[in-house]
């Protein structure tokens, strides 16, 4: 909820929160989309996913009787979705332009080091990089 997401960040300023969404399920109306939108909005999330709903072999999802929605309307919600959250994300993250943090080296080569912050997924999330050479893989600095 968020109010725990409030209280979370009170106690925890550096908090990162990353989740996944699923947009175009049965039933969804524009009005539970909006709904998603402007939760999003309310929430800050930091890293979030998002996947079109697509139906499943054996799902009790199957079994509802809710109206299936259309793949073109599934797709424009994604995109809709997408460029909502993107745009919260990158807020979010200018928001840490100057701050000092310690990360974890992944890689040095002849060019220089790649790390990540603690709340970054390797390959998945940004990278810092260091014009230093004199650490290794595994280093936190």
């Amino acid at each position: 909820t968020l109010a725990r997401i409030k209280k979370w960040r009170e106690i925890c300023p550096e908090l990162t929160i990353r989740s996944t969404f699923i947009v175009g399920f049965p039933g969804e109306t524009e009005e539970d989309f909006q709904y998603l939108l402007d939760w999003l909005t309310e929430a800050q999330l930091d890293r979030v996913g998002c996947f079109q709903y697509s139906p499943v072999e054996g799902a009790p999802a199957n079994d509802l009787g809710l109206e299936p929605v259309p793949d073109e309307v599934k797709q424009e919600r994604w995109e809709r979705f997408m460029a909502h959250q993107q745009a919260i994300s990158s807020a979010r993250l200018q928001a840490k332009i100057g701050l000092e943090m310690d990360v974890l080296v992944d890689e040095v080569d002849g060019e220089g080091t790649v790390a990540r912050s603690w709340a970054d997924a390797p390959e998945i999330d940004g990278s810092v990089f260091i014009d230093s050479t004199s650490v290794k893989p595994g280093d936190k600095v």
